[in-house]
Formats: C-alpha cells, structure tokens, sequence
C-alpha cells in the first residue's frame, strides 16, 4: 500500500492565531498517525508562484490522509487556520516505484 501524503503551502497573516490551529490540527494528525516531512524551513522557488511556507505531512495510505482532512477533527482544525490565512492542500498518493 502506497503512502499518502498532504502537500501544503501558506501566507499566514496572524502567525499568533494560526498557533492556535498548529496546536488543535495535532488531535487529527495523531488520530491519523500523520508524520511531518517537511515544516517550513528555507527554500527556492525556481519557477512558478511560491507562498511563505511549505508543509508536506505523510499519511500511512492515500485513504487515510483523504480521512484525515475531511475528519471532524481537522475541519474543526481548519476552522482556526482558514481567517488568518491564504493556502493551497494537495492530497496525493505516493509513488513506490
């Protein structure tokens, strides 16, 4: 079973609230057993449009990270992120070769 993974790109304009999102979006991401790749952290944007940060969370399947984000938990987790900032999220399903 192939991996899924969530590929996520941010501006946050009130970096004090979207903590309040990073600390409830934990409760789905256990439920869930989501792995954090990548959190930030420096980078080049060579082509295309960029935004201020970069996440990319793994998921034990496709499916289950498809879960994750439509669980109640996460939506509820959303809820906080959504009016302090502007985002992208693509669920996709890993390549094993």
């Amino acid at each position: 079973m192939t991996k899924g993974y969530w590929i996520g790109r941010v501006d946050v304009h009130d970096l004090d609230a979207y903590k309040k999102y990073v600390a409830a979006n934990a409760v789905a991401f256990d439920k869930f057993g989501a792995r954090f790749l990548i959190r930030g952290g420096q980078f080049e944007n060579p082509e295309g449009t960029s935004r201020s940060r970069n996440v990319v969370i793994e998921f034990p399947s496709y499916q289950v990270a498809l879960e994750c984000y439509n669980s109640p938990e996460y939506q509820a987790a959303k809820a906080l992120r959504d009016p302090v900032s502007e985002g992208d999220i693509v669920i996709v399903e890993g390549y094993d070769g």
